[in-house]
């Protein structure tokens, strides 16, 4: 049932942290994945360590914010590839920190970092979405993953406005989509991570400080590991997952049962 042999996926977002550790599942599983990200020199080195044991993985370098260039990328895959079977809406950024501190606060947003953060984590997300629909609805299957967070299904005091702003969009988006595209059998879910140590927001979540706070207000008592995100991501590449959609699904260590 999770047996991804002969498979194509995309993930963005997959030079580091949740969005190499969903490579390296789908990899594992026997896709071909082809890893896009906006840091070149990192995605770069990342595709060579797994290359020697997984030669299916290729590479794009890309900025998810030009919908052109996703568009492109995504006609040359289907190209190259003949097909996608699944993509993974992965690439996201941190919008700094929540009220808890000054500058968080409601009346210190800075807009120009708001923007940037809505054209990364949802105009990036909608337009990667968009390019797989047209091809997917034409071939009568395919799976969309976007990675949203806990932060998008409730208030978080410790994240920045615009960051759960745009995670509850995503959520809404990935909702609507799997209405629209059900009758395709095209399936459209979520995961939503809670506090996972990689590199967004600085690497904030490995510092001491913030790894003892989660200890109080997480019920495991821990930050994730990227590791811990490979089950759920290649459930919902592979037959396993074949009714469900429009599901969010929180890998959070039970924050969000509080």
């Amino acid at each position: 049932m999770f047996d991804l042999t002969g498979q194509t996926m995309l993930v963005t977002g997959a030079a580091s942290g949740i969005g190499l550790a969903i490579s390296e599942a789908l990899l594992d599983a026997g896709a071909a994945v082809v890893m896009a990200d906006m840091d070149g020199e990192q995605l770069a080195q990342q595709a060579a360590r797994l290359k020697d044991q997984f030669p299916q993985v290729s590479t794009v370098q890309i900025d998810v914010r030009d919908t052109l260039a996703v568009d492109r990328m995504v006609d040359d895959i289907i190209t190259q590839l003949g097909a996608i079977d699944a993509v993974f809406a992965n690439a996201g950024i941190s919008a700094g920190r929540g009220f808890m501190v000054e500058t968080g606060r409601l009346e210190n947003i800075d807009m120009d970092a708001w923007h940037k953060v809505m054209s990364v984590n949802l105009d990036g997300v909608l337009a990667t979405m968009r390019a797989a629909s047209r091809h997917m609805k034409a071939r009568g299957q395919g799976r969309i993953i976007v990675t949203s967070s806990i932060a998008g299904m409730r208030a978080e005091a410790i994240s920045g406005y615009a960051y759960v702003a745009s995670k509850a969009a995503v959520n809404n988006l990935v909702r609507q989509a799997a209405i629209e595209l059900a009758p395709h059998n095209v399936l459209v879910n979520a995961i939503a991570p809670g506090p996972f140590s990689t590199e967004i927001n600085g690497g904030r979540l490995r510092l001491p400080e913030s790894i003892e706070r989660m200890r109080t207000i997480i019920p495991l008592g821990r930050i994730a590991d990227p590791e811990e995100i490979k089950g759920i991501a290649l459930l919902l590449a592979s037959p396993a997952s074949s009714y469900m959609t429009g599901a969010i699904i929180p890998v959070d260590g039970g924050a969000s049962a509080r």
